[in-house]
């Protein structure tokens, strides 16, 4: 995929990184980066009868996302979406499962409302009004990948801005031993065609073998490997020192994607 897209704002949400003010200082060296645990968050877009319904993982979501539009104010309704996570809310299937193995199984209405995988897009359309196109995907590790590249297909065919919002955060006991996700980490990009705001243009390659990128620092590369959505670590680590580079993010198999990014 060549040329046309660019990244206009950005936000993220994970141990150490509260928002991308912060981040772009550790992720560019001028700070160390020092892993502290995340506040709780409240959406301020979501009205509040679905703010008392929203779970957790769709709390996380919102969160990277309204601080991408920090950059972008008055935008959020005109936005295409693409959310991607691996998991979604495991919170909610084992309480699902649960329900359902006992003798009287009787399961939460908000859990069975929650409990799709596009949960977070249905949100974000009552908070943000957008009714523009939207896709939901989830791809393991390489969830955030997909998520890059679908949007990426959607500014370039569509020529429509588009809100990706990567997102996962850690499963329950017991679901946790089939499933390791570490941290809670969210990452969203708002890609455009218009390079006037862009703080990085993109290219993309898929089906590409070689070593995947990683993070110089230990603390980084710890919270890298932690959560699929972090894999957008070394891409944004460019974004943040405004520098050209290439980085190989992970996808499946031995085949990944290659995004060039331009200053």
């Amino acid at each position: 995929m060549n040329g046309g897209v660019h990244v206009i704002a950005v936000g993220i949400a994970a141990p150490g990184l509260p928002d991308w003010h912060s981040a772009q200082t550790v992720l560019s060296g001028a700070a160390p980066y020092v892993e502290t645990a995340l506040p709780p968050y409240t959406p301020s877009l979501l009205p509040p009868n679905e703010r008392r319904r929203a779970p957790p993982a769709v709390r996380h979501a919102f969160r990277a996302a309204e601080d991408a539009l920090k950059a972008a104010p008055g935008t959020a309704g005109g936005l295409a979406t693409v959310f991607a996570s691996s998991d979604a809310d495991m919170d909610i299937i084992h309480r699902i499962c649960l329900a359902l193995s006992a003798p009287a199984p009787a399961i939460s209405p908000t859990d069975f409302h929650n409990s799709v995988h596009n949960a977070a897009a249905g949100y974000w359309s009552i908070a943000a009004s957008a009714r523009g196109p939207s896709d939901t995907l989830s791809a393991y590790d390489g969830s955030f990948a997909a998520g890059l590249l679908q949007a990426a297909a959607r500014v370039s065919v569509d020529d429509i801005d588009t809100l990706l919002v990567a997102y996962d955060v850690p499963p329950p006991v017991p679901l946790d031993a089939a499933r390791s996700i570490r941290s809670t980490v969210s990452v969203a990009l708002i890609l455009s065609s218009r390079a006037d705001r862009s703080i990085g243009g993109l290219q993309l390659e898929c089906n590409v073998r070689g070593g995947l990128a990683t993070m110089a620092d230990a603390g980084l590369e710890a919270l890298r490997l932690s959560n699929p959505a972090a894999r957008a670590l070394p891409l944004l680590r460019l974004l943040a020192l405004r520098q050209s580079g290439t980085v190989l993010l992970e996808t499946s198999g031995e085949h990944h994607l290659r995004v060039q990014a331009s200053a």
